[in-house]
């Protein structure tokens, strides 16, 4: 679930949020550093430390700044606060674990025209990231909620948005099923990358991974989000029983999610957002 428009790679899991990044360069540049390939560690090292510099001072005037405010500001400032933990730990955890691996490639030039190639291209930044162990988890998102992309290449010239609000019109429904074809096949792309990659312990990338691809509504001309569809790609590391369809009774798809965490290894998750418990039969 990612996207063209946003690129989130998460060093620490679902609970880390990381801004969002279009640019398929600077995606590379912040997972193996910038330069040629052989220099990039030393710029990684040089940024992350140009970053803890940059990160002290403001605490230290942030602080100062906390003895002076209401409490209602200081409720504010410790969410910046949070914000600010959140970045050191990153920092913390890139210096722990050294240098990334250096790919040997070179950076993308930028943004594709073609959107589709964007898609892949940033699919092919992620699975890199996955060979060489920079992270284990990315949330990768098509599109924003509310965009209105056009699909000339498939002979569609409304907006997204617009004839999602289909009033079940046919011709409209049918566009937008060709709309969610496309995205589909995009995804089925990034799958058969992962399939034919070896991960370190002989099985594929996708065997070792898990995919859950899906959308907020269930149907977009009601804005509802009840009877969503997932589906839910790789093997889990042999977790996950893939190659079939299954239609659960009603529950919250963080149920989904709270599961998935367990096959990761997460610990201590009692629940994750509404989840409610475990989803079984996965």
């Amino acid at each position: 679930y990612a996207c063209a428009y946003q690129f989130n790679l998460s060093w620490g899991g679902p609970a880390s949020p990381m801004t969002p990044e279009v640019n398929p360069r600077l995606v590379f540049e912040r997972l193996f550093g910038a330069g040629k390939p052989g220099e990039r560690a030393a710029s990684l090292t040089r940024r992350l430390a140009e970053q803890k510099s940059v990160l002290d001072f403001i605490l230290d005037d942030a602080r100062a700044m906390q003895r002076r405010l209401d409490a209602r500001d200081n409720e504010k400032l410790d969410q910046y606060f949070t914000s600010l933990r959140g970045i050191e730990d990153r920092i913390a955890k890139a210096e722990r674990f050294g240098a990334p691996q250096d790919p040997g490639t070179d950076a993308p030039a930028g943004v594709p025209g073609n959107y589709g190639e964007h898609i892949q291209l940033l699919a092919d930044l992620m699975i890199l990231a996955f060979q060489t162990d920079q992270t284990r988890v990315a949330s990768f998102m098509l599109a924003h909620d509310g965009s209105n992309r056009s699909f000339a290449d498939i002979g569609i010239s409304e907006g997204h948005h617009e004839i999602s609000h289909h009033q079940d019109k046919p011709e409209l429904v049918d566009k937008v099923a060709q709309i969610d074809q496309w995205y589909a096949g995009q995804f089925a792309q990034i799958i058969k990358k992962m399939d034919g990659i070896k991960d370190v312990d002989g099985q594929s990338l996708l065997h070792n991974s898990m995919l859950a691809y899906g959308a907020g509504n269930g149907d977009p001309n009601k804005h509802n989000h009840d009877n969503l569809t997932f589906l839910l790609a790789g093997h889990g590391g042999g977790t996950l029983k893939p190659g079939r369809f299954v239609k659960h009774s009603p529950t919250p798809s963080m149920n989904m999610f709270l599961s998935l965490a367990d096959r990761m290894g997460v610990e201590g998750l009692e629940r994750f957002g509404d989840s409610t418990g475990r989803l079984a039969d996965v």
